[in-house]
Protein backbone atom coordinates (compact mmCIF):
# COMPACT_ATOMS: atom_id res chain seq x y z
CA UNK A 1 0.00 0.00 0.00
CA UNK A 2 0.89 3.63 -1.38
CA UNK A 3 2.76 5.67 1.81
CA UNK A 4 0.67 8.29 0.79
CA UNK A 5 -2.48 6.58 1.75
CA UNK A 6 -1.19 6.46 5.36
CA UNK A 7 -1.29 10.30 5.33
CA UNK A 8 -4.17 11.88 7.43
CA UNK A 9 -6.16 14.39 5.81
CA UNK A 10 -4.34 17.53 7.29
CA UNK A 11 -1.05 16.36 6.10
CA UNK A 12 -3.02 15.87 1.96
CA UNK A 13 -4.41 19.17 2.38
CA UNK A 14 -0.72 20.59 3.09
CA UNK A 15 1.18 18.62 1.15
CA UNK A 16 -0.73 19.26 -1.85
CA UNK A 17 -0.84 22.68 -1.57
CA UNK A 18 3.04 22.59 -1.42
CA UNK A 19 2.42 19.92 -4.62
CA UNK A 20 4.46 17.35 -3.04
CA UNK A 21 1.82 15.31 -5.09
CA UNK A 22 -0.92 15.50 -7.21
CA UNK A 23 -4.22 14.68 -6.83
CA UNK A 24 -4.80 12.19 -9.18
CA UNK A 25 -1.65 10.56 -7.70
CA UNK A 26 -3.67 10.27 -4.53
CA UNK A 27 -7.27 9.26 -5.67
CA UNK A 28 -4.54 6.46 -7.56
CA UNK A 29 -2.80 5.44 -4.97
CA UNK A 30 -6.41 4.96 -2.96
CA UNK A 31 -8.07 3.63 -6.02
CA UNK A 32 -5.75 0.93 -6.30
CA UNK A 33 -5.78 0.46 -2.42
CA UNK A 34 -9.84 -0.16 -2.57
CA UNK A 35 -9.41 -2.72 -5.73
CA UNK A 36 -7.20 -4.67 -4.19
CA UNK A 37 -8.50 -5.38 -0.78
CA UNK A 38 -12.51 -4.17 -0.93
CA UNK A 39 -13.20 -8.15 -2.17
CA UNK A 40 -11.49 -8.93 1.57
CA UNK A 41 -13.29 -5.89 3.90
CA UNK A 42 -16.45 -4.67 1.43
CA UNK A 43 -16.21 -1.58 3.07
CA UNK A 44 -17.53 0.30 -0.72
CA UNK A 45 -20.70 -1.39 -2.36
CA UNK A 46 -19.66 1.04 -5.46
CA UNK A 47 -16.25 2.32 -6.79
CA UNK A 48 -16.74 5.46 -8.43
CA UNK A 49 -13.23 5.48 -10.42
CA UNK A 50 -13.76 7.45 -13.08
CA UNK A 51 -15.62 10.04 -11.85
CA UNK A 52 -12.66 9.92 -8.75
CA UNK A 53 -10.00 10.56 -11.67
CA UNK A 54 -11.87 13.59 -12.98
CA UNK A 55 -12.52 15.49 -10.05
CA UNK A 56 -8.66 14.74 -8.76
CA UNK A 57 -8.03 16.42 -12.35
CA UNK A 58 -10.15 19.08 -11.96
CA UNK A 59 -8.85 19.31 -8.43
CA UNK A 60 -4.89 19.51 -9.92
CA UNK A 61 -5.63 22.53 -12.60
CA UNK A 62 -7.20 24.36 -9.59
CA UNK A 63 -4.00 23.76 -7.12
CA UNK A 64 -2.03 24.68 -10.00
CA UNK A 65 -3.30 28.26 -9.90
CA UNK A 66 -2.99 28.09 -6.57
CA UNK A 67 -6.69 27.78 -5.92
CA UNK A 68 -8.95 25.53 -3.90
CA UNK A 69 -11.21 24.91 -1.36
CA UNK A 70 -10.40 23.76 1.93
CA UNK A 71 -10.20 19.91 0.85
CA UNK A 72 -8.87 20.15 -2.36
CA UNK A 73 -7.98 16.93 -3.90
CA UNK A 74 -8.85 14.99 -0.85
CA UNK A 75 -10.14 11.77 -1.62
CA UNK A 76 -13.45 10.63 0.66
CA UNK A 77 -15.71 8.10 1.03
CA UNK A 78 -19.82 8.58 1.10
CA UNK A 79 -22.02 6.73 3.30
CA UNK A 80 -24.25 5.01 0.94
CA UNK A 81 -27.18 7.00 2.32
CA UNK A 82 -26.30 10.23 0.98
CA UNK A 83 -27.83 10.69 -2.53
CA UNK A 84 -25.13 11.34 -5.30
CA UNK A 85 -26.13 12.26 -8.69
CA UNK A 86 -25.93 9.96 -11.39
CA UNK A 87 -24.53 7.59 -9.31
CA UNK A 88 -26.22 4.34 -7.80
CA UNK A 89 -27.41 4.98 -4.11
CA UNK A 90 -28.82 1.85 -2.01
CA UNK A 91 -28.97 2.60 1.59
CA UNK A 92 -27.80 -0.84 1.95
CA UNK A 93 -30.83 -1.72 0.76
CA UNK A 94 -32.30 -4.39 -1.99
CA UNK A 95 -35.69 -2.21 -2.11
CA UNK A 96 -33.70 0.23 -3.98
CA UNK A 97 -32.15 -1.60 -6.38
CA UNK A 98 -31.16 0.12 -9.53
CA UNK A 99 -32.17 4.05 -7.80
CA UNK A 100 -29.47 6.53 -9.11
CA UNK A 101 -30.61 10.11 -8.12
CA UNK A 102 -30.75 13.15 -10.39
CA UNK A 103 -29.79 15.49 -7.65
CA UNK A 104 -26.85 15.34 -4.94
CA UNK A 105 -27.70 15.86 -1.10
CA UNK A 106 -26.33 19.31 0.52
CA UNK A 107 -23.41 17.76 2.38
CA UNK A 108 -22.06 15.99 -0.86
CA UNK A 109 -22.60 19.31 -3.21
CA UNK A 110 -20.34 21.27 0.23
CA UNK A 111 -17.72 18.35 -0.21
CA UNK A 112 -17.61 18.88 -3.80
CA UNK A 113 -17.56 22.88 -3.84
CA UNK A 114 -15.08 22.69 -1.56
CA UNK A 115 -12.62 19.98 -3.73
CA UNK A 116 -12.89 16.31 -2.07
CA UNK A 117 -12.70 13.62 -4.66
CA UNK A 118 -15.67 11.23 -4.25
CA UNK A 119 -13.83 6.96 -4.07
CA UNK A 120 -17.20 5.70 -3.79
CA UNK A 121 -19.97 4.89 -1.75
CA UNK A 122 -19.90 2.79 1.48
CA UNK A 123 -21.41 -0.01 3.22
CA UNK A 124 -23.63 0.03 5.45
CA UNK A 125 -26.78 -1.66 7.70
CA UNK A 126 -29.70 -1.47 5.83
CA UNK A 127 -31.23 2.11 5.89
CA UNK A 128 -28.82 2.46 8.44
CA UNK A 129 -30.49 0.44 11.35
CA UNK A 130 -28.06 -1.45 12.99
CA UNK A 131 -24.68 -1.49 15.15
CA UNK A 132 -22.40 -4.01 13.68
CA UNK A 133 -22.84 -3.74 9.94
CA UNK A 134 -24.55 -7.18 10.09
CA UNK A 135 -27.53 -6.14 7.77
CA UNK A 136 -26.28 -4.82 4.43
CA UNK A 137 -28.10 -6.22 1.46
CA UNK A 138 -24.72 -5.94 0.05
CA UNK A 139 -23.02 -8.70 2.46
CA UNK A 140 -21.04 -7.47 5.79
CA UNK A 141 -18.50 -5.76 6.04
CA UNK A 142 -14.68 -6.52 7.84
CA UNK A 143 -13.10 -4.31 10.25
CA UNK A 144 -8.81 -4.00 9.51
CA UNK A 145 -9.01 -5.01 13.25
CA UNK A 146 -8.62 -9.04 14.27
CA UNK A 147 -8.79 -11.02 16.91
CA UNK A 148 -6.44 -13.93 16.79
CA UNK A 149 -6.69 -13.80 12.96
CA UNK A 150 -10.06 -13.27 12.99
CA UNK A 151 -11.84 -10.72 11.31
CA UNK A 152 -14.28 -8.42 13.91
CA UNK A 153 -17.44 -6.22 13.05
CA UNK A 154 -16.15 -2.61 12.24
CA UNK A 155 -19.57 -1.44 14.35
CA UNK A 156 -22.52 0.43 12.94
CA UNK A 157 -24.38 1.84 10.69
CA UNK A 158 -21.08 3.83 9.44
CA UNK A 159 -19.38 0.94 9.10
CA UNK A 160 -18.52 0.96 5.49
CA UNK A 161 -17.11 4.17 6.24
CA UNK A 162 -15.27 3.00 9.31
CA UNK A 163 -13.79 0.71 7.90
CA UNK A 164 -12.44 2.32 5.17
CA UNK A 165 -10.37 4.78 7.31
CA UNK A 166 -9.56 2.43 9.38
CA UNK A 167 -8.34 -0.01 6.35
CA UNK A 168 -6.48 3.35 4.72
CA UNK A 169 -8.61 2.84 1.75
CA UNK A 170 -9.68 7.04 2.61
CA UNK A 171 -8.65 9.26 4.66
CA UNK A 172 -12.07 10.64 5.48
CA UNK A 173 -15.77 9.50 5.02
CA UNK A 174 -18.98 10.73 5.16
CA UNK A 175 -21.51 8.81 8.13
CA UNK A 176 -24.95 9.50 9.66
CA UNK A 177 -25.42 9.01 13.49
CA UNK A 178 -28.74 8.21 14.58
CA UNK A 179 -28.18 6.68 17.90
CA UNK A 180 -24.33 6.56 17.68
CA UNK A 181 -24.00 5.22 14.18
CA UNK A 182 -20.80 7.59 13.95
CA UNK A 183 -19.72 7.44 17.17
CA UNK A 184 -19.35 3.32 17.57
CA UNK A 185 -18.01 2.41 14.58
CA UNK A 186 -15.51 5.14 15.44
CA UNK A 187 -14.89 3.34 18.85
CA UNK A 188 -14.67 -0.06 17.56
CA UNK A 189 -11.86 0.74 14.65
CA UNK A 190 -10.11 3.25 16.59
CA UNK A 191 -10.35 6.05 14.55
CA UNK A 192 -12.27 9.41 15.34
CA UNK A 193 -16.29 10.64 14.98
CA UNK A 194 -18.28 13.35 15.72
CA UNK A 195 -22.09 13.73 15.34
CA UNK A 196 -22.42 17.33 15.14
CA UNK A 197 -25.30 19.08 16.89
CA UNK A 198 -28.95 18.25 15.32
CA UNK A 199 -29.55 20.54 12.82
CA UNK A 200 -25.85 21.96 12.64
CA UNK A 201 -25.58 19.98 9.34
CA UNK A 202 -28.46 19.32 6.73
CA UNK A 203 -30.29 16.41 6.15
CA UNK A 204 -31.54 17.54 2.73
CA UNK A 205 -30.82 14.90 0.12
CA UNK A 206 -29.89 11.96 2.78
CA UNK A 207 -32.10 8.66 2.91
CA UNK A 208 -33.97 9.37 6.43
CA UNK A 209 -34.07 6.75 9.31
CA UNK A 210 -35.60 8.92 11.91
CA UNK A 211 -36.14 12.51 10.96
CA UNK A 212 -35.83 13.87 14.61
CA UNK A 213 -32.45 12.41 15.55
CA UNK A 214 -30.36 11.36 11.92
CA UNK A 215 -27.25 13.86 11.71
CA UNK A 216 -24.46 13.87 9.39
CA UNK A 217 -20.75 13.57 10.59
CA UNK A 218 -17.18 12.99 9.40
CA UNK A 219 -15.49 9.65 10.37
CA UNK A 220 -11.34 11.10 10.27
CA UNK A 221 -8.24 9.47 11.70
CA UNK A 222 -7.35 12.42 14.02
CA UNK A 223 -9.82 15.45 15.45
CA UNK A 224 -7.89 17.79 13.29
CA UNK A 225 -8.95 16.01 10.56
CA UNK A 226 -12.86 16.01 11.96
CA UNK A 227 -12.57 19.88 12.32
CA UNK A 228 -11.94 20.29 9.10
CA UNK A 229 -14.70 17.95 8.12
CA UNK A 230 -16.97 19.72 10.21
CA UNK A 231 -16.36 23.56 8.20
CA UNK A 232 -16.86 21.87 5.10
CA UNK A 233 -20.20 20.21 5.69
CA UNK A 234 -21.89 22.76 8.71
CA UNK A 235 -24.28 25.48 7.71
CA UNK A 236 -27.77 26.31 7.02
CA UNK A 237 -29.57 24.74 4.27
CA UNK A 238 -32.84 26.72 3.45
CA UNK A 239 -34.25 23.11 1.72
CA UNK A 240 -33.89 21.77 5.40
CA UNK A 241 -36.62 23.03 7.95
CA UNK A 242 -34.52 21.54 10.66
CA UNK A 243 -31.07 23.13 9.55
CA UNK A 244 -30.31 26.00 12.06
CA UNK A 245 -29.29 29.45 10.58
CA UNK A 246 -25.96 29.81 12.68
CA UNK A 247 -22.89 31.22 11.44
CA UNK A 248 -20.27 28.43 11.54
CA UNK A 249 -16.53 29.09 13.22
CA UNK A 250 -13.13 28.02 11.93
CA UNK A 251 -13.51 24.67 13.66
CA UNK A 252 -9.53 24.00 12.95
CA UNK A 253 -8.59 27.11 14.90
CA UNK A 254 -10.31 26.47 17.74
CA UNK A 255 -7.77 23.81 18.16
CA UNK A 256 -5.54 25.23 20.54
CA UNK A 257 -5.00 22.52 23.16
CA UNK A 258 -5.69 24.71 26.47
CA UNK A 259 -8.23 23.29 28.45
CA UNK A 260 -7.20 25.09 31.91
CA UNK A 261 -10.01 25.74 34.20
CA UNK A 262 -12.31 23.51 31.54
CA UNK A 263 -15.12 22.11 33.57
CA UNK A 264 -15.67 18.26 32.78
CA UNK A 265 -18.48 16.14 34.16
CA UNK A 266 -18.41 12.52 34.86
CA UNK A 267 -21.46 11.40 34.99
CA UNK A 268 -22.30 8.31 37.55
CA UNK A 269 -25.14 6.41 35.63
CA UNK A 270 -22.64 5.62 32.70
CA UNK A 271 -20.84 3.28 35.48
CA UNK A 272 -23.97 0.91 35.73
CA UNK A 273 -22.99 -2.35 37.44
CA UNK A 274 -21.22 -5.13 35.45
CA UNK A 275 -19.57 -2.71 33.27
CA UNK A 276 -16.58 -4.12 31.56
CA UNK A 277 -13.34 -3.51 33.96
CA UNK A 278 -11.72 -2.50 30.79
CA UNK A 279 -13.57 0.56 29.60
CA UNK A 280 -13.49 1.70 33.17
CA UNK A 281 -10.07 1.99 33.07
CA UNK A 282 -9.47 3.48 30.00
CA UNK A 283 -12.46 5.97 31.04
CA UNK A 284 -10.19 6.85 34.51
CA UNK A 285 -7.29 7.19 32.25
CA UNK A 286 -9.03 9.37 30.17
CA UNK A 287 -10.16 11.53 33.46
CA UNK A 288 -6.30 11.84 34.73
CA UNK A 289 -4.94 13.07 31.58
CA UNK A 290 -7.82 15.56 31.28
CA UNK A 291 -7.02 16.64 34.69
CA UNK A 292 -2.97 16.66 34.39
CA UNK A 293 -3.92 19.06 31.46
CA UNK A 294 -5.16 21.57 33.76
CA UNK A 295 -9.51 20.66 33.15
CA UNK A 296 -11.74 20.48 36.61
CA UNK A 297 -13.24 17.08 36.85
CA UNK A 298 -16.92 17.62 38.45
CA UNK A 299 -19.05 14.59 39.16
CA UNK A 300 -22.83 15.25 37.60
CA UNK A 301 -25.61 13.37 37.74
CA UNK A 302 -27.75 12.84 34.44
CA UNK A 303 -30.86 10.59 36.30
CA UNK A 304 -32.90 9.82 33.45
CA UNK A 305 -30.20 8.21 31.75
CA UNK A 306 -31.61 4.43 32.37
CA UNK A 307 -34.58 4.95 29.91
CA UNK A 308 -32.68 6.22 27.39
CA UNK A 309 -32.20 3.33 25.28
CA UNK A 310 -36.03 2.10 25.58
CA UNK A 311 -36.97 5.45 24.93
CA UNK A 312 -35.23 5.42 22.15
CA UNK A 313 -36.38 2.42 20.58
CA UNK A 314 -39.87 3.65 20.38
CA UNK A 315 -38.71 6.93 19.08
CA UNK A 316 -36.39 5.82 15.92
CA UNK A 317 -39.06 2.88 15.04
CA UNK A 318 -41.89 5.21 14.79
CA UNK A 319 -40.55 7.61 12.58
CA UNK A 320 -38.88 4.46 10.55
CA UNK A 321 -42.32 3.32 9.89
CA UNK A 322 -43.39 6.87 8.60
CA UNK A 323 -39.92 7.14 6.30
CA UNK A 324 -39.82 4.06 5.03
CA UNK A 325 -43.78 3.75 3.98
CA UNK A 326 -42.39 5.71 0.70
CA UNK A 327 -40.69 2.51 -0.29
CA UNK A 328 -43.26 0.81 -2.17
CA UNK A 329 -42.97 -0.01 -5.80
CA UNK A 330 -44.56 2.31 -7.41
CA UNK A 331 -41.60 5.70 -8.19
CA UNK A 332 -38.59 3.59 -7.92
CA UNK A 333 -36.34 1.05 -6.69
CA UNK A 334 -37.49 -2.49 -6.68
CA UNK A 335 -40.97 -3.74 -8.31
CA UNK A 336 -42.45 -7.27 -7.42
CA UNK A 337 -45.70 -8.52 -8.37
CA UNK A 338 -47.23 -5.50 -10.59
CA UNK A 339 -49.10 -8.05 -12.65
CA UNK A 340 -50.88 -9.22 -9.37
CA UNK A 341 -52.63 -5.72 -8.82
CA UNK A 342 -51.63 -2.69 -6.68
CA UNK A 343 -52.22 -3.91 -3.00
CA UNK A 344 -50.26 -7.25 -4.07
CA UNK A 345 -47.25 -5.41 -5.41
CA UNK A 346 -47.16 -3.21 -2.31
CA UNK A 347 -47.07 -6.50 -0.12
CA UNK A 348 -44.68 -8.42 -2.78
CA UNK A 349 -41.99 -5.82 -3.14
CA UNK A 350 -41.46 -4.79 0.71
CA UNK A 351 -41.46 -8.42 1.48
CA UNK A 352 -38.26 -8.98 -0.71
CA UNK A 353 -37.14 -5.59 -0.53
CA UNK A 354 -36.73 -5.27 3.34
CA UNK A 355 -34.57 -7.40 5.62
CA UNK A 356 -35.30 -8.60 8.72
CA UNK A 357 -34.01 -5.94 11.05
CA UNK A 358 -35.97 -3.31 9.00
CA UNK A 359 -39.25 -5.31 8.79
CA UNK A 360 -38.83 -5.59 12.35
CA UNK A 361 -38.65 -1.61 13.12
CA UNK A 362 -41.08 -0.61 10.93
CA UNK A 363 -43.80 -3.79 12.77
CA UNK A 364 -42.40 -1.44 16.03
CA UNK A 365 -43.02 1.79 14.78
CA UNK A 366 -46.17 1.24 12.99
CA UNK A 367 -47.73 -0.94 16.78
CA UNK A 368 -46.59 2.46 18.77
CA UNK A 369 -47.63 4.48 16.57
CA UNK A 370 -50.94 2.89 16.34
CA UNK A 371 -54.68 3.99 17.61
CA UNK A 372 -54.81 2.73 21.43
CA UNK A 373 -51.08 2.57 21.73
CA UNK A 374 -50.01 5.94 20.45
CA UNK A 375 -50.40 7.64 23.91
CA UNK A 376 -49.20 4.39 25.86
CA UNK A 377 -46.25 4.74 24.47
CA UNK A 378 -44.69 7.28 21.23
CA UNK A 379 -46.70 10.25 23.40
CA UNK A 380 -44.71 8.98 26.72
CA UNK A 381 -41.45 8.35 25.03
CA UNK A 382 -41.33 11.97 24.06
CA UNK A 383 -42.05 13.07 27.70
CA UNK A 384 -38.91 10.92 28.61
CA UNK A 385 -36.57 12.24 26.05
CA UNK A 386 -37.32 15.89 27.07
CA UNK A 387 -36.20 15.04 30.21
CA UNK A 388 -33.18 13.20 29.10
CA UNK A 389 -32.11 17.18 27.40
CA UNK A 390 -33.04 18.22 30.62
CA UNK A 391 -30.91 16.41 32.32
CA UNK A 392 -28.36 17.79 29.89
CA UNK A 393 -29.36 21.38 30.38
CA UNK A 394 -28.84 21.17 34.10
CA UNK A 395 -25.87 19.19 33.47
CA UNK A 396 -24.19 22.21 31.47
CA UNK A 397 -24.89 25.48 33.68
CA UNK A 398 -22.18 23.25 35.95
CA UNK A 399 -19.55 21.89 33.23
CA UNK A 400 -18.31 22.76 29.61
CA UNK A 401 -18.58 19.18 28.27
CA UNK A 402 -19.25 15.43 29.67
CA UNK A 403 -16.67 12.83 29.34
CA UNK A 404 -17.55 8.44 29.36
CA UNK A 405 -17.06 5.66 27.35
CA UNK A 406 -18.37 5.53 24.05
CA UNK A 407 -19.00 1.81 23.74
CA UNK A 408 -19.68 -0.79 26.29
CA UNK A 409 -17.21 -2.94 24.74
CA UNK A 410 -14.21 -3.57 21.99
CA UNK A 411 -15.47 -4.66 18.65
CA UNK A 412 -16.59 -8.78 18.77
CA UNK A 413 -16.33 -11.17 16.26
CA UNK A 414 -18.88 -12.23 13.34
CA UNK A 415 -19.40 -15.66 15.71
CA UNK A 416 -20.83 -13.40 17.90
CA UNK A 417 -25.37 -14.71 17.88
CA UNK A 418 -27.23 -12.52 20.32
CA UNK A 419 -30.05 -14.30 22.14
CA UNK A 420 -32.19 -11.51 21.03
CA UNK A 421 -31.94 -8.22 19.05
CA UNK A 422 -31.84 -5.94 22.71
CA UNK A 423 -28.51 -7.51 23.11
CA UNK A 424 -27.56 -5.99 19.84
CA UNK A 425 -28.85 -2.58 20.96
CA UNK A 426 -27.15 -2.23 24.15
CA UNK A 427 -24.39 -1.46 21.93
CA UNK A 428 -25.43 1.90 21.76
CA UNK A 429 -26.00 2.75 25.56
CA UNK A 430 -23.72 5.47 25.90
CA UNK A 431 -24.50 7.28 22.24
CA UNK A 432 -28.04 7.22 22.25
CA UNK A 433 -28.99 10.12 25.45
CA UNK A 434 -26.34 12.52 23.34
CA UNK A 435 -28.80 11.56 20.41
CA UNK A 436 -32.11 11.89 21.90
CA UNK A 437 -31.14 15.16 23.30
CA UNK A 438 -29.71 16.79 20.29
CA UNK A 439 -26.32 17.19 21.38
CA UNK A 440 -22.89 17.64 19.78
CA UNK A 441 -20.75 13.94 20.72
CA UNK A 442 -17.43 12.49 19.49
CA UNK A 443 -15.72 9.65 20.10
CA UNK A 444 -11.65 9.37 20.19
CA UNK A 445 -9.13 6.41 20.60
CA UNK A 446 -9.35 6.08 24.20
CA UNK A 447 -6.60 3.03 24.24
CA UNK A 448 -6.17 -0.80 24.04
CA UNK A 449 -7.79 -4.04 25.47
CA UNK A 450 -5.84 -6.79 26.78
CA UNK A 451 -6.62 -8.37 23.30
CA UNK A 452 -5.18 -5.35 21.63
CA UNK A 453 -8.39 -3.89 20.45
CA UNK A 454 -9.47 -0.08 20.58
CA UNK A 455 -11.81 1.31 22.94
CA UNK A 456 -13.32 4.74 22.34
CA UNK A 457 -13.63 7.67 24.07
CA UNK A 458 -16.98 9.98 24.08
CA UNK A 459 -16.85 13.23 24.67
CA UNK A 460 -20.32 15.43 24.34
CA UNK A 461 -20.72 19.05 24.77
CA UNK A 462 -23.46 21.59 24.32
CA UNK A 463 -25.76 22.88 21.95
CA UNK A 464 -23.17 23.88 18.64
CA UNK A 465 -20.72 24.14 20.71
CA UNK A 466 -18.50 21.69 18.84
CA UNK A 467 -15.50 24.00 19.10
CA UNK A 468 -15.37 23.00 22.74
CA UNK A 469 -15.69 19.39 22.25
CA UNK A 470 -13.14 19.54 19.54
CA UNK A 471 -10.43 21.07 21.74
CA UNK A 472 -11.28 19.42 24.45
CA UNK A 473 -11.08 15.75 21.97
CA UNK A 474 -8.15 17.23 20.56
CA UNK A 475 -6.32 17.85 24.11
CA UNK A 476 -6.99 14.63 25.14
CA UNK A 477 -5.70 12.87 21.70
CA UNK A 478 -2.34 14.86 22.47
CA UNK A 479 -2.37 13.01 26.16
CA UNK A 480 -3.30 9.44 25.18
CA UNK A 481 -1.09 9.69 22.34
CA UNK A 482 -3.25 6.80 20.74
CA UNK A 483 -0.67 5.11 17.29
CA UNK A 484 -1.97 1.66 17.37
CA UNK A 485 -2.35 0.25 13.72
CA UNK A 486 -4.95 -2.24 12.82
CA UNK A 487 -3.47 -6.26 12.77
CA UNK A 488 -4.27 -6.33 8.79
CA UNK A 489 -2.98 -3.07 7.69
CA UNK A 490 0.22 -3.98 9.28
CA UNK A 491 0.26 -7.14 7.37
CA UNK A 492 -0.83 -4.72 3.73
CA UNK A 493 1.97 -2.34 4.99
CA UNK A 494 4.66 -5.07 5.13
CA UNK A 495 3.22 -6.84 1.42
Amino acid sequence: MSELNSLTLAEMRDALRAKKFSATELAEAHLKAIEKTNGHYNSYITITRSKALEMAKAADEKLAKGQGGLIEGVPVGVKDLFCTKDVLTTAASHILDGFVPQYESTITTKCWEQGGVMLGKTNLDEFAMGSANLTSYYGTVKSPWTKDGQPLVPGGSSGGSASAVAAHLAPVALGTDTGGSIRQPASFCGIVGIKPTYGRCSRWGVVAFASSLDQAGPITRTVRDSAIMLNVMCGHDPKDSTSVPMDVPDFEKALTGNIKGKKIGIPKEYRPDGMNTEILAMWDNGIKLLREAGAEIIDISLPHTKYALATYYIVAPAECSSNLARYDGVRYGLRVGAEDGLTSMYEKTRAAGFGKEVKRRIMIGTYVLSAGYYDAYYKKAQKVRWLIAEDFRKAYEKVDAILTPTAPSAAFGFDYKPSDPVEMYLNDVFTVPTSLAGLPGISIPGGLNKDGLPLGLQLIGKAFDEATVLNVAHALEQAIGFNAKPQALKMNDAA
